[in-house]
């Protein structure tokens, strides 16, 4: 048992004067109830439309990407001299 979670036991049975087996099963009962009544929605990504094609391949922007940022480079290097 982790030293927070005693802590947190330990409080409660002084607290209301109960049994170690007892604020355990009380704490795991409310923790697993707690759990089957408050689960949070399930996220749902909207999306939208962006209107039509104009032509760009989304599955390359990586290496257009890198093209570009490849002539900036030589661009700058350029210059320099």
């Amino acid at each position: 048992m982790d030293p927070d979670v005693e802590r947190l036991l330990r409080d409660a049975m002084r607290e209301r004067r109960i049994s170690l087996r007892k604020a355990l099963n009380e704490a795991v009962r409310a923790g697993l109830l707690r759990e089957k009544h408050e689960r949070t929605p399930r996220f749902v990504q909207k999306s939208f439309p962006l209107g039509e094609a104009q032509g760009f391949r989304w599955d390359k922007a990586a290496a257009i990407a890198d093209a570009m940022e490849d002539e900036e480079l030589r661009r700058k290097l350029s210059l320099r001299k």
